[in-house]
Order: C-alpha cells, then sequence, then structure tokens
C-alpha cells in the first residue's frame, strides 16, 4: 500500500507531507502556546495540524519501511543500508515526538476554550512550556531525519 504512487516511491512523495505538516505544527502550537490574545484564531488550525502532522509522519514511516525493503531487494550494499537504517530511526522519534507535540496540543486546545472548566492558574503556563519544548524537538528531529535521508541519497552523487 505504501511502496510506490503512479510508479514513483511513495515514500518520496509522502515525506513532503511530513517535513510541511510536522513544523507548521511546531509553528503554530508555540504560536497557540505562547501568543494568548491570538488563540481563538489559531485554535483550529492547532487542532487540525495536531492531527495532520502524526499521520504525515506515520505515512513517512510505513512508506519508508517499504522503501528499504525495495532497496535490500534490489541489492543495495550495506553502507547505503546502514544510512537508510539511521534515517529510519531518526523517521521514528520523529513520528513519536510529533504524536506528543499533537496530543499535548489538542489537551491544551481543549483545557483553555471559552467554555471550558476554570484551569488551576498552574496549568495553563505549564502545558506552554511543554508545547514549546516539544516543538523545539519536533523541529530538531525533522531536520536530523531530513539530513540523514539527503545524506543517503546525495551523498557522493555530486
Amino acid at each position: 500500500m505504501f511502496r510506490e504512487v503512479m510508479g514513483l516511491p511513495a515514500h518520496a512523495l509522502l515525506v513532503h507531507a511530513a517535513v510541511v505538516f510536522v513544523p507548521l505544527l511546531a509553528l503554530v502550537s508555540t504560536g497557540y502556546a505562547v501568543l494568548t490574545r491570538f488563540r481563538s484564531r489559531l485554535d483550529w488550525a492547532a487542532a487540525l495540524l495536531a492531527v495532520a502532522a502524526p499521520v504525515a509522519a506515520f505515512l513517512a514511516v510505513q512508506s519508508g519501511e517499504e522503501f528499504q525493503q525495495v532497496l535490500i531487494a534490489k541489492g543495495y550494499g550495506p553502507e547505503i543500508l546502514e544510512k537508510v537504517v539511521e534515517h529510519q530511526g531518526y523517521g521514528e522519534l520523529s513520528l513519536w515526538w510529533s504524536l506528543a507535540l499533537g496530543v499535548v496540543t489538542l489537551v491544551l486546545v481543549a483545557l483553555t476554550r471559552p467554555r471550558a472548566r476554570a484551569l488551576p492558574r498552574w496549568l495553563g503556563p505549564l502545558l506552554a512550556v511543554v508545547v514549546v519544548v516539544l516543538a523545539a524537538v519536533n523541529v530538531w528531529y525533522v531536520y536530523l531525519t531530513g539530513d540523514t535521508g539527503a545524506q543517503a541519497v546525495w551523498q557522493g552523487v555530486l
């Protein structure tokens, strides 16, 4: 299912959704957490991205696993496969970190809605700090994943 799309490796196409949605989730959730007066404008985007980003990361990981099997079947050497395994490890971590950010963002959005029950004063700022930290971790792992993937594909080509 995740192997090809119209004859192209699905991973090469699906990875772009994760590369866009995960950093966008980091940006919008940070904005939602920090810019409290704009929450009513960012809530729908934060909630939507909190679901879309982990789904995109999941699809990228699944298609990457399929692509790895194709590389093995075609007899690629251990040097390239080691790079793919490193890339895959970062991709899986990106998935888990994006899921964590998505869940915390949804909790923050749910608890800060106008009709939500009154929060303890410390909970909102605590969740905001967690969102900001998770957003930074997400951006870092998307960078590491993309960098190792690009090195696996392009190192030695140019």
